[in-house]
């Protein structure tokens, strides 16, 4: 059963592998993308909220949801990122003609994600997005202080 002679690019099995990784890996963008709008409705609500109360202590408030939403959204990247990586691994060993039928039933991430994790919160779709949220909140408390 470890024959690769039937497992070329255009095989069914092959074909739908990478069909339910693209999947996959397009589900965590989607997780990503929706963190963000659920992380700036949140805040913007706390924040009207708070000028309403013309309470600016609890502008601070603002900052959990931030931070629970920038380590979900970027463990969300960090998996999107693995994923591609064993993607183009999958991909690398198809191409070599190394693939096993074994292959096609594994569907996880690879490298270290923690390590990736690290990485992507310094990454250009999370870092700049949250300073400028912090920024906000911070020129919100400001403003309200007032």
């Amino acid at each position: 059963m470890t024959s690769n002679t039937n497992l070329g690019v255009e095989s069914p099995a092959v074909q739908a592998h990478l069909s339910i990784m693209q999947g996959v890996i397009q589900r965590m963008a989607e997780n990503s993308r929706s963190c963000k709008l659920w992380c700036i409705a949140l805040v913007a609500a706390t924040l009207v909220l708070v000028a309403r109360l013309e309470r600016p202590e609890y502008v601070l408030l603002t900052l959990l949801p931030a931070v629970m939403f920038l380590v979900l959204d970027t463990y969300y990247l960090a998996l999107e990122r693995a994923l591609r990586g064993s993607y183009e691994g999958f991909v690398g060993k198809l191409h070599a003609g190394g693939l096993a039928a074994s292959d096609l039933y594994e569907v996880k991430p690879s490298g270290s994600v923690p390590k990736i994790f690290v990485a992507c919160l310094r990454s250009f779709s999370i870092l700049p997005f949250y300073i400028t949220l912090v920024v906000m909140v911070s020129l919100a408390w400001w403003v309200v202080g007032l």
